[in-house]
């Protein structure tokens, strides 16, 4: 079960290039269950220190530490961490992204960076700036190395032993920066191959650093590729964490397909809870494919219900877009994953404070002034421009967040640093009513601003094509291709594409697109791969469905409500 999703591409990175996450098979689904009902007997009745409560640290940190099993800022505040990864080592070029990630109310970034073992070493030069930078805009900054990954598994993985020397080798650079930075000595440091053999190298590369002089907060993560599925940390935690003489130690788990329900979720987080281990999600996908359906929503409720932190997979960059945040590092070109993780329920906007290092929870208690009434330009089907008069206060306007009204329900649907924004992933033909709030360094938010209507233009009739095709068919199944495309002179963000079955066919798989069928009505919303179709370009997808005796084509199709074109 190989589950790196972060490897990049064997060439240079470009941009919109990145790093794919292959996930489990449903053989591996039915391992990972049955190794958690193992790791149930295991925990409870061989494991007995894993269940009892953490030892209190012998020594506290300079900055960030533990204290009964929360991470906590040096002043003893509670901090939860709420952010994304960020790609670094293989797009150096693109540390701006943190202002935007920052923008989207972000409290916390995981770095990735390298040790030269795999990829080329990150400098001592190049880590001051990441530091610098993630200070500048307020975020609390994970550091990992990446190489790790795969350990024992994939040949060209390097050690913790390794990661453990990288980061003494930049001590000068990292002491001092307790309050801020938290060290991940190595990512998914073990693949699957004797994963039990994850245990001693992890207590070993923290005992190098402790015994090296680092008083930072230490991360280590899981084996399994980072999620657990065989219960070797959850079993071997409290070792692990006894063997850290400071006390100032969080594990961190990543969940992907191995963490598709609700019970697998809650069931490992609570273990952590209840032995007052440290515990983070330090990575973890949403979006559905083939090799299964994390379930995002419980992860992140479950992590708000305990005060666990989260760090999403990632800002952009990934060979396979389905897990990027924004497309191509432009953060106007949200995904449905990255609404889902900054805007929607449990989300970043919603949940995260920041660091009272930086001046969240501040004396500061007057909100800025309210923005001025939005004015709407460049409407398309799917996006519109909104622009308002900025707010002022007494601090600084720290941002925007604008929200879509409807009734007395807001959603927010974009955050700005300037008083403009493009709202992108409407519907067209839709009328919405958008309005602005300001918030400033303290967290404080002002009085909403009066609202603006919105109309988004019809897609017209005619401006699409969709082509569809039998690549494969067997008894009682099929493999089906759809290819949609623009034929019109702007670009479709956000579509939904409508078509029926005549013959009792059923979709029982999708990539590319989520299909939901009523009856023989199938309607299909894109992934955040295929959620814009350039004007003149296309997008395929493929599924799988059941099939009777006969198989006949969709006969009409229809984009957005507007009929296309077969063919």
């Amino acid at each position: 079960m190989i589950l790196s999703h972060d490897f990049p591409p064997t060439a240079p990175p470009i941009s919109g290039a990145a790093v794919s996450r292959t996930r489990k098979s449903p053989l591996r689904t039915f391992l990972a269950r049955l190794a958690a009902l193992v790791g149930l007997v295991v925990l409870g009745a061989l494991c007995p220190g894993t269940a009892q409560a953490a030892q209190q640290p012998a020594a506290q940190a300079a900055g960030l530490h533990i204290s009964n099993g929360r991470l906590v800022e040096s002043n003893g505040n509670d901090f939860v961490m709420r952010g994304v990864n960020h790609a670094h080592t293989w797009y150096p070029n693109e540390l701006g992204s943190l202002a935007d990630i920052k923008a989207q109310g972000a409290n916390t970034v995981r770095v990735v960076l390298a040790d030269g073992h795999r990829w080329t070493a990150n400098t001592a030069a190049d880590v001051t700036n990441v530091v610098a930078q993630c200070k500048a805009n307020r975020l609390i900054c994970v550091l990992e190395v990446h190489d790790t990954t795969g350990y024992g598994e994939d040949s060209a993985a390097g050690t913790l032993d390794q990661a453990a020397d990288y980061w003494i080798g930049l001590k000068d650079v990292l002491a001092g920066q307790e309050n801020y930075i938290i060290i991940n000595i190595g990512n998914e440091p073990w693949g699957n191959t004797d994963p039990a053999g994850w245990t001693a190298p992890t207590i070993a590369a923290i005992k190098k650093l402790r015994n090296a002089g680092f008083e930072h907060t230490i991360m280590v993560d899981a084996p399994n590729w980072g999620q657990d599925w065989q219960q070797v940390m959850r079993t071997n935690a409290q070792s692990v964490y006894a063997a850290d003489t400071t006390g100032n130690l969080v594990f961190s788990i990543h969940m992907y397909s191995v963490f598709d329900t609700a019970a697998e979720i809650t069931d490992y987080l609570n273990a952590f809870v209840s032995a007052k281990l440290p515990l983070v999600i330090g990575e973890f996908g949403g979006p559905a494919d083939q090799w299964g359906d994390p379930d995002e929503d419980t992860m992140m409720a479950a992590a708000e219900q305990l005060h666990i932190g989260y760090l999403a997979w990632s800002w952009s960059g990934n060979t396979d877009p389905i897990l990027d945040l924004v497309l191509d590092f432009d953060p106007a070109r949200m995904t449905s994953w990255g609404q889902r993780i900054f805007n929607g329920a449990n989300g970043i906007a919603q949940t995260a404070k920041e660091a009272t290092v930086f001046g969240g929870g501040s004396s500061d208690t007057q909100a800025p002034t309210a923005p001025g009434t939005p004015t709407a330009s460049a409407v398309t089907a799917t996006s519109a421009r909104l622009t308002w008069t900025a707010s002022t206060d007494n601090v600084g306007v720290a941002g925007y967040d604008v929200v879509r009204v409807s009734g007395g329900t807001e959603t927010k649907v974009a955050a700005a640093t300037t008083n403009s924004v493009t709202v992108t992933g409407l519907t067209a033909g839709t009328a919405y009513s958008f309005a602005v709030y300001a918030r400033d360094t303290a967290g404080n938010r002002s009085a909403r601003s009066a609202t603006v209507g919105v109309t988004t233009a019809n897609t017209p009739a005619g401006s699409c094509s969709v082509g569809y095709r039998v690549v494969g068919d067997w008894q009682g199944g099929f493999q089906g291709e759809i290819v949609i495309r623009n034929t019109g002179t702007a670009a479709v963000t956000g579509w939904k594409l409508g078509f029926t079955f005549a013959d009792g066919q059923s979709v029982t798989n999708m990539w590319g697109g989520t299909a939901a069928q009523s009856a023989g009505a199938v309607t299909v919303t894109p992934a955040s791969y295929t959620n814009t179709i350039a004007a003149g370009g296309s997008v395929t997808l493929g599924f799988i469905g059941s099939k009777g005796s006969t198989n006949t084509a969709p006969a009409a199709f229809t984009l957005n409500g507007a009929a296309c074109v077969n063919g």
